[in-house]
């Protein structure tokens, strides 16, 4: 008995780790849909159509862009964590994800409990930039300006975004200067900035990229971890003044918590295996993304970190979603 009980066990064990296998096998048997936070032509949504498209004839399957947009994200981000976790229904988010529960009353969702990271689509980092009237060509000279003009009006992605954030940050906190926010879209802070309604703006890189390469505004400094190499002239806050700092946006896709860890798996393969592809990291480089593949169980860590970290920014800031 004990030897056909033994070998009943082996049998059933072998079954459940065939089970992932089977899963991942099967699926997807259907489209899949990518809810993106954000309103059609922001940098996550331009993003994960370009992924998409490569992701689709990955899979052989419609891979779905719908644009859910609202309440800094949360809008979207309610939405996918009501629906079935069966990998079929996907969150594209920013970095967004992880401030809003900081800076909402109530954001609606937990980042760590109430969902599970599939994959890492892309990081970018933030930049400062200034009208070509502005007289200013570094950091020091623009904070010198602003100490001398208390209340110097900055163009930002929009209220609680990590370019509204760090710059609340590095003015108020690090720097000492008093600023005023106004809170715009991605594209019309630049917008805004070149048609001089806002002397400075501060975005993620990439609806700023062409107009600084153009001379249309004039790049102050990048705000990521290291120069970018699109604009490799353009030095680091970190590098002006004030070591350590970092205010990049990335972008990722994200399952209902309990979505199968076979799926959640594929689809991280699958999409890794898309953003290798040269002729998408090509047109990502030329937008200002950089691909950033990492484990899952890294994403997991890094969310959580980012929560602690934006909630005590959002804290020092005074910032409220509006």
């Amino acid at each position: 008995m004990s030897r056909r009980a033994a070998l009943a066990g082996a049998m059933l064990a072998g079954a459940a780790l065939a089970l992932p296998r089977v899963a991942r096998a099967q699926w997807p048997e259907r489209p899949l849909r990518f809810v993106v936070a954000f309103p059609p032509g922001a940098s996550t949504d331009v993003l994960m159509r370009a992924v998409a498209a490569v992701l689709a004839e990955r899979l052989g399957r419609a891979c779905v862009v719908e644009n859910r947009p609202g309440a800094g994200g949360n809008l979207a981000t309610q939405h996918v964590m009501a629906a079935a976790p069966d990998g079929y229904g996907l969150l594209v988010h920013s970095t967004a994800f992880v401030v809003n529960p900081g800076l909402f009353r109530n954001a609606g969702y937990d980042p760590v409990r109430d969902f599970a990271p599939v994959a890492m689509l892309a990081d970018t980092p933030n930049v400062l930039f200034v009208n070509r009237d502005v007289p200013a060509r570094t950091l020091t000279d623009l904070l010198a300006l602003m100490r001398a003009r208390p209340g110097m009006a900055y163009a930002s992605s929009g209220t609680g975004t990590t370019p509204h954030l760090g710059a609340e940050l590095l003015f108020r906190r690090l720097a000492g200067v008093e600023a005023t926010h106004v809170a715009f879209g991605p594209a019309q802070a630049v917008t805004a900035v070149v048609a001089g309604q806002a002397p400075i703006g501060s975005t993620s890189l990439p609806p700023a990229l062409p107009l600084i390469t153009e001379g249309a505004v004039r790049g102050i400094a990048l705000a990521g971890a290291r120069r970018d190499p699109r604009l490799p002239d353009l030095p680091t806050v970190a590098e002006q003044g004030f070591a350590g700092f970092e205010a990049s946006t990335w972008f990722a896709v994200l399952a209902p918590a309990r979505t199968p860890p076979a799926i959640a798996d594929r689809l991280h393969d699958e999409i890794e295996a898309a953003l290798a592809t040269p002729a998408l990291r090509e047109r990502l480089a030329a937008m200002a993304f950089s691909a950033t593949p990492r484990p899952r169980a890294t994403m997991v860590a890094q969310i959580a970190a980012e929560a602690t970290k934006w909630a005590e920014v959002v804290r020092l800031s005074g910032a409220v979603a509006e």
